[in-house]
């Protein structure tokens, strides 16, 4: 199992436990002060000792190369909180495909839709059930209803007066269960 710790800080370790090898302590005691198992020092010290206080450099990670680099990514971030319909599209739900086509036209990267989620995650975004109310939705004009208008409301029951509430109703012709992703935490409308 790997140790926790960036690639630099494990460096860092690494070095300090060579200083310590190279002033004669023993490998046990350089593992308890590092907080190391004696066979990572014991294999530190024969990399010291073949190759120099250089064996202890981090080396590079092997694999692919991201395909997005950081500043990518924000320009990326900026483009999703804009919103589907702010890029092209008729709904106003980011699916992976989706995502996909975006990342390929601003940036000429491609991934396949089921890697964008990966993308995503990193990102601190997640897959989430837009919030059912109305976009439109005016609290202030909701709070000065219920505190003026409701009261005279309730008031007619005292009178023996009939209430009926009227609303009216649409249909969506798109499924309202589907998902989005937007940053976690914040729930889309």
């Amino acid at each position: 199992m790997r140790p926790k710790g960036s690639a630099k800080e494990l460096q860092v370790r690494r070095q300090i436990a060579g200083k310590l090898l190279q002033a004669g302590k023993g490998v046990r005691e350089v593992a308890r002060l590092v907080g190391a198992s004696p066979s990572s020092v014991s294999r530190w010290k024969q990399a010291l000792e073949a190759g120099g206080a250089e064996a202890l450099k981090s080396k590079p990670h092997p694999g692919r190369p991201p395909g997005l680099n950081a500043a990518q990514k924000k320009e990326l971030e900026q483009v999703l909180l804009a919103g589907p319909q702010a890029a092209g599209y008729s709904t106003d739900l980011w699916t992976l495909p989706r995502i996909a086509q975006v990342i390929e036209r601003l940036f000429g990267v491609k991934y396949h839709p089921s890697h964008v989620w990966y993308l995503l995650r990193k990102m601190g975004w997640s897959c989430q059930k837009p919030e059912r109310r109305a976009r439109e939705r005016d609290e202030e004009a909701i709070k000065r209803w219920r505190k003026e208008e409701w009261r005279q409301i309730k008031k007619a029951r005292r009178h023996g007066w009939s209430i009926v509430m009227l609303d009216e109703s649409g249909f969506m012709l798109q499924p309202v269960v589907r998902c989005t992703w937007a940053p976690r935490g914040q729930t889309p409308i």
